[in-house]
Formats: C-alpha cells, structure tokens, sequence
C-alpha cells in the first residue's frame, strides 16, 4: 500500500508543512498514557474527510501535489482515494493515482496510472500503514511506539513508528489533533520523503452506505493475488 505517491493525499496550492520533521524524537510519555490519538481511535466509529498532501524529498524540494479522500468505518474497512493535481491551480485528475479499499476481508489496491489491481486477505495484507491504524485493522499498541510529541502551529502532536520497519510503508509519522479532531498527519518514508496531509471537511461518527467499501476491478486491468472469500 503506497501512501505517499506513494500507500494508502494533496494539495492544490503550496501547504507549508508543519516545521517539526516526522522523524523528530518524540516527548518521553509512560507506556500506558492515553494520547490524543488513543482517545480519537476510541471514540471513532467512522470517519470522512477531504484531504490534500504535499510530498516533498529528502532535502524538501516538492516532488507532488494531491488532493483525495478518506473514508473510515471502523473496525476494518476504509476506502483511501487520491489524484495527482495539475502544476497549476485546478481540479485533481480523475483518472489518475490510486484507490485503496478495506472492505472487512480484502485489502485492494488500484493503480489508475498502470491499469493494475492488487489484492491480498486483510489478514495478509502489511500492517503498518496509517489508514489501517485508523481504520482499527491492527491494534496500534501491538504494531506502533506511540508517543505525545508536543505542541506546535495550533496542534497536539503524537508521533507513531511502526515497531517492524521492514513491513512498514512509512518510517514514521506525526498526527496533530486540534481540539481532540485529527486535522494533519506527517508521514516520512525510507527514502526521507515527506507527504504533509491536511484533512478538510472532518465528519466523525457520520451515516457511510455500505456499497462505500464495495470493489470491483475494472474491465481490462491486472490483478494480481487472489481474494478471500
């Protein structure tokens, strides 16, 4: 799953990261203290958002801009849809990035630029991934180091690491939750990449039609892997 185009986000002008890097060592906290992110996860049953990332490299010159949406019903199903934007100001391109849909069994994803579909069981699938997190797939004390990572622009940041770096699709990552609603996320990856993804529109705990996490590959694309059923 690539998150950062990337994997399982945009811009449609310049969004100025938050100046604290996501690989920033995080504020010490006890093992057991709930952080912002623990008390968003436990009262979320589902979750929409517009979003829009920037993606810059390891030395901060921009690389892309994106624009998408998240959809989340928890547990296990989520539905993560992203565009590439024009280098001008307009609407994202329709036909093209990626779509990644949970829909409780299978983890599908769907490249627009290379017509390939792949699919794997949830159960198989690489846990580490921020929709996953949010979608409560895995258990975030068993598959993440999570820590309160201060203050900053307005926001109350956790910093989240997966705890096998080999199975991740990012290195680590910073949420920042204004008012106990998660408004930004961080993500870097093992090339030092950096998406910025700012959420927009927050609905939490909203009516999701089931269809919402229905997939079928479209005529004529690849698929790779076998779906469980």
């Amino acid at each position: 799953m690539k998150v950062l185009p990337l994997a399982a986000l945009a811009a449609a002008l310049a969004l100025a990261p938050c100046p604290v890097p996501a690989a920033q060592p995080p504020v010490a906290a006890g093992p057991q203290a709930p952080t912002p992110l623990d008390r968003f996860l436990s009262r979320l049953h589902t979750l929409r958002v517009n979003f829009r990332q920037t993606l810059v490299d390891a030395h901060g010159a921009l690389l892309s801009r994106s624009a998408g949406t998240l959809i989340v019903e928890r547990p296990g199903k989520f539905r993560w849809s992203i565009h590439p934007l024009p280098a001008q100001a307009g609407a994202a391109a329709a036909g093209a990035g990626q779509l990644m849909v949970a829909d409780g069994r299978n983890l599908w994803f769907y490249d627009r630029d290379l017509e390939q579909v792949t699919v794997q069981p949830v159960s198989a699938a690489l846990s580490a991934t921020p929709a996953m997190l949010l979608s409560g797939t895995v258990d975030v004390r068993a598959h993440f180091t999570e820590r309160p990572a201060g203050r900053r622009e307005g926001l109350e940041w956790v910093y989240v690491a997966p705890l096998h770096a080999s199975g991740a699709d990012f290195r680590s990552a910073l949420f920042g939750f204004e008012r106990g609603t998660l408004k930004r996320m961080i993500l870097e990856d093992s090339l030092g990449q950096e998406a910025t993804i700012v959420f927009e529109q927050v609905a939490v705990n909203g009516p999701v039609a089931a269809k919402t996490f229905d997939f079928t590959p479209p005529p004529g694309v690849d698929v790779i892997g076998t779906p469980a059923r």
